[in-house]
């Protein structure tokens, strides 16, 4: 994300879910004025968990908000594999890049919504197969990213002699998310940039992050050339009472998922909360911060926070 080892990186989810365009190229602009790092979006088929939401494809939403935005990186959180082959996928990417001027972000993760894959079509065999997909995917793309002609037999992907060109303005970072602490982490070490920590897990971040050292000492990874990364709701109101009946909305409508553990571990509460917040989770090594901010029209709590917290984060 950022190169200096102290810095924080904050990225914001844009619109995806039962959004219009509008909704969606207002929200980039915003983020992007605002001063945020990064925009993402979730790459699924369907919209989880009920297949029959509306929700914008990934990589052609990115790219119409690479040509409108000016600063922000641009990425997935994240792209299983099967849902494209990895050199198309590859080509795509380098053509975002372009359009953002060196801005994409590689989000891959092994995909976990078993029926956007079945009922399209999309292979989806079990997870450890996903999972050795998911690394013949990252080695595809960096491959066809810095080498002439590439070639590659891999189990579930191949090519031979292949030719991607243009190549990215620069080797677009491959953040790779998830929670394995023996497979998916020992990918991670071997190939990624950053590793993304799910919401699901973020009480977990310590221990996860604990377990991704070890793997990086068994790959001989050099940890500082890592970073890490949180995927997380940010609630925040300019008063506690405020914040609080919003983080009972939030628990309410994300439930087990987003919403689990929100209130002893997430990022909750009026602006100086949110800082101390932060700051605890960049105790355990985390300097990263993937924001689906709560709220319908999530412009308000992003120039919120935008205007009292990214100030305490910025030399």
């Amino acid at each position: 994300m950022a190169s200096p080892a102290d810095s924080c990186h904050f990225g914001v989810t844009l619109p995806q879910i039962k959004r219009s365009w509008d909704e969606v190229r207002e929200a980039a602009t915003t983020f992007d004025a605002c001063g945020f790092d990064s925009v993402w979006a979730c790459d699924h088929i369907y919209g989880v968990p009920m297949p029959n939401l509306p929700i914008f494809e990934a990589w052609s939403q990115l790219a119409a908000v690479a040509a409108i935005t000016e600063h922000v990186g641009l990425g997935t959180l994240v792209t299983p594999p099967f849902f494209r082959n990895p050199a198309v996928l590859a080509k795509q990417v380098a053509t975002i890049d372009h359009v953002s001027s060196g801005r994409t972000i590689m989000g891959l993760g092994a995909g976990w919504f078993a029926p956007e894959f079945e009922q399209t079509g999309c292979s989806f065999p079990s997870l450890p197969e996903r999972m050795r997909a998911l690394e013949e995917t990252a080695i595809i793309l960096k491959g066809l990213w810095t080498e002439e002609r590439f070639s590659y037999e891999g189990r579930h992907f191949r090519v031979k002699d292949a030719v991607s060109e243009p190549k990215p303005i620069r080797r677009p970072p491959i953040l790779i998310g998830g929670t394995g602490e023996k497979v998916l982490m020992g990918i991670v070490a071997r190939h990624a940039d950053i590793w993304n920590n799910m919401a699901i897990a973020q009480a977990q971040l310590r221990q996860k992050a604990e377990a991704l050292r070890r793997r990086c000492d068994e790959e001989k990874r050099d940890w500082d050339t890592l970073r890490i990364s949180q995927q997380c709701v940010v609630v925040i109101a300019e008063t506690e009472d405020e914040a609080r009946t919003s983080l009972a909305r939030a628990q309410k409508i994300y439930g087990g998922h987003l919403g689990a553990g929100l209130e002893e571990h997430g990022i909750w509460g009026t602006p100086e909360r949110v800082i101390d917040c932060i700051e605890q989770h960049r105790k355990h090594g985390c300097s990263g911060f993937v924001i689906e901010f709560f709220g319908r029209d999530t412009r308000e709590p992003a120039r919120l926070f935008a205007d009292k917290v990214l100030p305490a984060f910025r030399s």
